[in-house]
């Protein structure tokens, strides 16, 4: 540790330089991924501004467990909705298993209102929220 600290002592510029694209990765990389809402915020959401909830997950994983009013567009048939929901008048919300596929769908629908899940369907789980079994 105190190498570290003497490194940091002896060489500023580089200390400084390290931290500035430190802090500029983790702000890229969240603009990257879209905004977020909270599993707390999106019932919110839903009821102010009647959102459209996007699951990306199979139709398996969907069947097994789902929110409530959610619609099933796997990941992979997502082109095939682009233009619909692009032209959607309605806030979308993504849902994924963990929030990451839900942020690259963010940047290829490019809807003006659109958010992502954060943790997805895991940290809804987590925190005890319902989901709704198909048959």
């Amino acid at each position: 540790m105190e190498r570290w600290f003497g490194f940091m002592g002896n060489h500023p510029f580089l200390f400084g330089t390290l931290a500035i694209l430190v802090v500029l990765f983790f702000v890229l990389e969240g603009q990257r991924n879209g905004r977020k809402i909270s599993p707390q915020s999106l019932g919110i959401l839903v009821k102010a501004k009647n959102a459209m909830l996007i699951d990306l997950r199979d139709a398996k994983d969907f069947r097994e467990g789902h929110i409530s009013g959610s619609r099933n567009i796997p990941y992979s048939q997502l082109t095939q909705h682009l233009e619909e929901l692009k032209t959607s008048d309605r806030p979308l919300v993504f849902v994924c298993n963990l929030g990451q596929v839900a942020g690259s769908a963010l940047q290829q629908v490019g809807h003006a209102d659109a958010y992502r899940l954060d943790g997805g369907i895991s940290n809804w789980k987590a925190q005890g929220l319902p989901l709704i079994k198909s048959k």
